[in-house]
């Protein structure tokens, strides 16, 4: 599903992503480990196209993607869910999950409304409120929920165990637990497996920028 091929990526002058590569297949949950500061972000952020490549290659389901706009990545089902959230204040819980249903011009924008809201209920009862007002812990639900809203194919969630209490950490569980068997590939990076040891098909390591051990 995902490829990644020796993928060379520089922020400012210092170079974050060292020939680093890896792969998703169809329906797998991989973890991509690493400490702080490892590359586990800018990976995700180069598959979304925030980063741009100074060298290698990013193939999804054959396609390559670096040609494509930022925004064309949620018109191939791939929802994205940043570890700062990302989420826009004064707009509402549901206005956040809609953005990238708004710039798809294939996915149905009720049907994956309604997908969100059976997955995650909670959303639902505060779909009128603006993010602004919500928790650090329900700002991490609503992107979880934006990701799942266009994401049919493949999940990029990152870090989203970090700063949560261990209540809802369990439900973020749960929620990617009811995603496993199903055609969906997901993402998941991580500087532990202490969350999602029992979740994951496979992990892989990241070390300065490259493949670790």
């Amino acid at each position: 599903m995902l490829e990644l091929q020796d993928l060379q990526v520089d922020i400012a002058s210092a170079q974050v992503l060292r020939g680093f590569s890896m792969q998703v297949p169809t329906g797998h949950m991989v973890g991509l480990v690493g400490r702080n500061g490892a590359g586990k972000t800018s990976t995700l952020r180069s598959i979304m196209g925030h980063l741009p490549l100074r060298q290698g290659q990013i193939h999804f389901d054959g396609q390559p993607l670096s040609a494509l706009p930022p925004e064309a990545r949620a018109g191939l089902g791939i929802g994205y869910m940043p570890e700062d959230r990302g989420l826009v204040p004064e707009l509402t819980v549901e206005e956040n999950m809609l953005i990238p249903l708004w710039v798809s011009q294939t996915l149905q924008l009720q049907a994956r409304m309604n997908f969100v809201y059976q997955v995650l209920p909670e959303l639902q009862e505060m779909a009128q409120r603006r993010a602004l007002l919500l928790s650090g812990g329900q700002q991490k639900l609503v992107a979880l929920g934006r990701a799942l809203a266009v994401g049919t194919r493949l999940l990029l969630l990152d870090e989203p165990f970090e700063g949560v209490a261990p209540a809802l950490s369990m439900r973020i569980s749960e929620v990617l637990h009811q995603l496993k068997g199903a055609d969906l590939s997901v993402l998941i990076s991580q500087s532990d497996l202490n969350h999602s040891s029992g979740l994951l098909d496979s992990t892989v390591v990241i070390e300065r920028g490259a493949n670790g051990v």
